[in-house]
């Protein structure tokens, strides 16, 4: 072999053997990303883990009506003191059916204030018990609990709970459904539920008597809510119904343009909300706070819960 060739072949040889080991040689791997931390979303988001909800509901008044008369001063020192939604709307006429959509999400297609219209549909008793929280219902006259019907100044268009099947047919759950004369009581052994829900009769919710009389008796009433150790880390919303136009927003609401009070140490003092709400805010509010699930027109998107208050 010739001396050129010995050095082709030496140079063919060496590309060989340095191919090889290229081949043979494992590939650094990318870095791998360091991936994003991301917090599912609170169902909290905004609002307080209330110790109490309250909810006293009042009758067929227009938001002018009530804020900034003279009619209710008491009212409308809780309005500087704590704070009120400015574009609040009932969702329908009559009383029921506004009821209905505070506690079930929706008014069932009921448009009157029928006392035999039983729904056979979730609500939001159904959520609590699930989450263990507790709920009871004060109506005022109520002759006894779980009483079906009307009674003097009691009126059952005004007791939402009564309607749905899966608490007026259960003895257990039904028995919270109970006269006001209970709630001091329960008040005084610091035993007042998670929700509290609170009808006054027709004469001290204004739908038979004045707003001057509504008035004095929300005076004389919520003093002792507000001075009570039930109060910490909780949140009244005083509310009515309906009012007597046809205002209202939010795609489902056209039951009044009405006064809604959000009363809470926890809140903004003196606040005064321009977010379109309706009874279904009220609803989503409850269930945001409290980690539910969104019942009816509280998963609507048009719904807006009162988060600003917060």
């Amino acid at each position: 072999m010739s001396r050129k060739m010995s050095l082709l072949a030496a140079v063919a040889l060496l590309t060989l053997l340095t191919g090889c080991a290229s081949a043979q040689t494992p590939q650094t791997p990318p870095a791998a990303k360091t991936p994003v931390a991301t917090a599912p979303p609170s169902p909290a988001a905004g609002l307080p883990n209330f110790a109490h909800i309250f909810i006293i509901l009042m009758e067929n008044k227009e938001s002018g009506d009530v804020m900034g008369s003279s009619d209710a001063p008491y009212i409308n020192s809780l309005a500087r003191q704590y704070a009120t939604a400015a574009n609040y709307y009932g969702v329908s006429h009559p009383s029921l059916p506004n009821y209905l959509e505070l506690v079930g999400g929706s008014t069932f297609g009921i448009t009157s204030d029928c006392t035999d219209c039983f729904v056979n549909s979730p609500n939001l008793t159904d959520q609590l018990d699930a989450a263990h929280k507790s709920w009871k219902a004060y109506m005022e006259d109520m002759p006894s609990p779980c009483f079906v019907g009307d009674a003097g100044d009691y009126a059952q268009k005004h007791n939402p709970f009564i309607y749905f099947d899966d608490i007026r047919n259960n003895p257990a759950r039904c028995a919270n459904i109970v006269p006001l004369t209970r709630f001091g009581s329960d008040l005084a052994a610091n035993a007042l539920p998670n929700l509290v829900w609170i009808t006054p009769n027709l004469c001290h919710d204004m739908h038979d008597c004045d707003v001057s009389t509504g008035d004095n008796w929300l005076k004389g009433f919520l003093p002792q809510i507000l001075d009570s150790p039930a109060w910490k880390s909780s949140a009244l919303f005083l509310l009515w119904d309906e009012g007597v136009s046809n205002a209202g927003c939010c795609q489902i609401a056209q039951g009044g343009h009405i006064p809604m009070l959000v009363i809470s140490s926890l809140g903004k003092p003196g606040y005064v909300s321009t977010v379109n709400y309706d009874h279904a805010s009220v609803l989503l509010t409850i269930e945001k706070a409290w980690g539910l699930p969104r019942l009816g027109d509280a998963a609507c998107a048009c719904t807006n819960a009162l988060t600003d208050f917060f």
